[in-house]
């Protein structure tokens, strides 16, 4: 048990990082001749490396969900897992559909209006959009539960390698019913499972794992730069989606190294991992709000390979510090499951 809590602990605080990186990055990466080139490559450069954060949040979640071996009980399935997750949202929903209505220019309340009326379709504000694929995972975690408890391996097996291959075929658009976008995210729950409980913790899986990673970072790193360079405009097609073989094999890379290495974390990281893993889905919820000066007053100018670490540092914190801040207090803790 221990082993585990470790490992995920370390898993949602690198995920936690990566996320706040590709949020801070955006104002660059539209960049392309209008920066150095060595400014938007360092930029676009860490967006291709850390595009697997988000799913790697969908893996834990499979991992942890389909190995719980208790009986399904859906009054508490949907009070304490699906409600956990959803009022928040709404709420925080309707506070940044506030923040999006301020600029430097200050506060636009026909922009509120409009955002508040696409939010059925349509996140609120920039990083809220991962709950519109991930909330509805949760009506189909019951059914992987009992392909987990109910039929072999090779079921398991066979349905991932068929997704595996959708997703391949959604990378290079070759479309079909394979495309829709709940079949691509939910493959993700099975795929943690297995990462977790079926694939042998030790040095040759890890290297194998770790091997296909980097050279799908490297492919998605040498498309999107040389597709943007030939249009002359930044331009990506679907290396940077969630929803492709490259990022599957890199999320998949980042969960067994996590795996491998953090049970041998040296105690006094461990507890700070520990801190920061509490509090990840917090600082998910929060960090636009620091990063919100940076993108109004256009706060980014330098290079990117100093001006990403420092606003990861100064947004992380903040979000952190708020996360504890509202966790003290039963009237605030609801508001960040």
């Amino acid at each position: 048990m221990r082993e585990r809590v470790l490992f995920f602990d370390l898993l949602r605080c690198v995920a936690a990082i990566a996320v706040i990186a590709i949020h801070v990055l955006a104002p660059y990466r539209t960049e392309l001749g209008g920066i150095p080139l060595d400014q938007w490559l360092t930029a676009v450069g860490v967006n291709s490396v850390s595009r697997w954060a988000v799913p790697v949040f969908i893996l834990i979640t499979g991992a942890l969900m389909l190995s719980d071996t208790r009986p399904f009980d859906a009054k508490y399935y949907v009070k304490r897992r699906l409600g956990k997750v959803l009022v928040p949202f709404l709420v925080w929903s309707m506070f940044y559909a506030y923040l999006s209505g301020w600029t430097a220019q200050g506060f636009d309340f026909a922009t509120v209006k409009e955002v508040v009326s696409n939010s059925l379709h349509h996140a609120t504000y920039y990083h809220l959009g991962f709950f519109y694929y991930f909330i509805p995972l949760y009506f189909v975690i019951p059914l992987f539960q009992w392909m987990v408890r109910h039929m072999d391996d090779d079921a398991l097996y066979a349905y991932l390698a068929l997704w595996l291959f959708t997703s391949t075929l959604f990378l290079f658009k070759i479309d079909g019913p394979w495309s829709n976008q709940m079949w691509l995210y939910m493959g993700y729950l099975p795929l943690g499972y297995v990462l977790f409980k079926k694939i042998p913790l030790n040095r040759s899986a890890t290297t194998l794992f770790t091997g296909l990673g980097l050279v799908a970072l490297a492919v998605t790193f040498t498309m999107v730069v040389m597709n943007s360079l030939d249009a002359g405009k930044y331009t990506v097609g679907r290396w940077l989606s969630y929803k492709t073989l490259n990022v599957v094999l890199a999320a998949s890379m980042i969960f067994m190294l996590c795996r491998y290495v953090g049970e041998g974390l040296p105690p006094k990281i461990q507890k700070v991992v520990s801190f920061i893993s509490q509090y990840s889905l917090g600082i998910y919820l929060l960090h636009p709000i620091f990063l919100w000066p940076m993108k109004a007053f256009g706060w980014h100018q330098g290079h990117p390979i100093w001006v990403i670490p420092l606003w990861v540092i100064l947004s992380g914190a903040g979000a952190l510090a708020m996360s504890y801040l509202f966790s003290r207090s039963a009237k605030t803790r609801w508001l960040l499951p």
